[in-house]
């Protein structure tokens, strides 16, 4: 498998992301902007008015692709999502950061529309239960995601992924700020193409901008956590299990045996081979 170069680890170690150009090509990129679109005029998880963080059942979106979406657990959408969870380009190098003892725990789609009137926000992933929840430099992190560019963002006010680099190491915002926003100083907007993937702790501090670009910013997330931490989107992920491969199984929480005192803390005695040497 793939492993992250010294400057990668660096960059991680310090700044708590890493930036991963051309992941995949434009023509993929369009085909996953287009899985994105057609979405819509299905029922799913989207915001409602229930307390932020949380989702609703809803039964349509609006239809008009430019429009904002947030929608959740998105593997049953396409296959191309399903395939999307262990792309060795990105993959292997989650395995290096985050170890082999791992589950894929949250599918997310976002376009944020080219709205002057949204400022952006920041926040830390995993609520307020893991906001103060940090790990050393040499310790594997709790919980990470994958950012996947499906559009150009090439120019300032594009909705651009704007992080707090360091921040996932040190108490922030200190007692005295005021609220963290993408223009507190210190945030970086970050540029990127389609078809390129940021991967982030889950304790930096991040978040969209503003978009007055005139086109709208869309995107896929993909969360991964260490095997003893409770997943977003399910409880069981059954519904897709029988259209992914065994180590994407695995990485949805089939341990091979039914559930038992100690699963998912003590690991099934394959999970070496299931997630670094994974058969077709």
């Amino acid at each position: 498998m793939q492993t992250l170069t010294k400057e990668q680890r660096r960059a991680w170690e310090i700044d708590g992301y890493v930036h991963l150009p051309g992941v995949f090509n434009a023509d993929e990129a369009a085909s996953l902007c287009d899985a994105v679109d057609n979405m819509r005029a299905e029922p799913g998880w989207e915001p409602t008015n229930l307390p932020r963080g949380h989702y609703g059942w809803v039964e349509h979106g609006n239809p008009d692709p430019e429009s904002f979406m947030d929608r959740r657990d998105i593997l049953p959408y396409d296959q191309a999502f399903r395939d999307l969870i262990d792309r060795p380009e990105v993959f292997d190098l989650i395995v290096d950061i985050m170890g082999p003892y791992l589950s894929f725990s949250m599918s997310q789609a976002i376009v944020r529309a080219s709205d002057p009137g949204f400022l952006g926000y920041t926040h830390t992933d995993g609520g307020e239960g893991l906001r103060r929840v940090r790990v050393t430099e040499t310790s594997r992190p709790l919980a990470m995601k994958a950012l996947y560019l499906l559009t150009d963002v090439l120019e300032p006010e594009s909705a651009n992924f704007t992080v707090f680099p360091g921040s996932h190491m040190r108490p922030f915002p200190e007692l005295d700020e005021p609220v963290v926003t993408p223009t507190t100083p210190g945030a970086v907007p970050l540029m990127g193409k389609a078809g390129d993937c940021i991967i982030f702790s889950h304790s930096l501090w991040h978040g969209p901008g503003i978009n007055t670009s005139g086109k709208a910013r869309k995107t896929l997330l993909y969360n991964y956590c260490q095997m003893f931490i409770r997943p977003y989107d399910y409880a069981v992920a059954s519904h897709v299990a029988d259209q992914c491969t065994l180590r994407q199984q695995r990485l949805l929480g089939d341990l091979g045996y039914d559930f038992r005192p100690g699963s998912y803390v003590y690991v099934p005695e394959d999970q070496l081979e299931v997630i670094l040497r994974p058969t077709p």
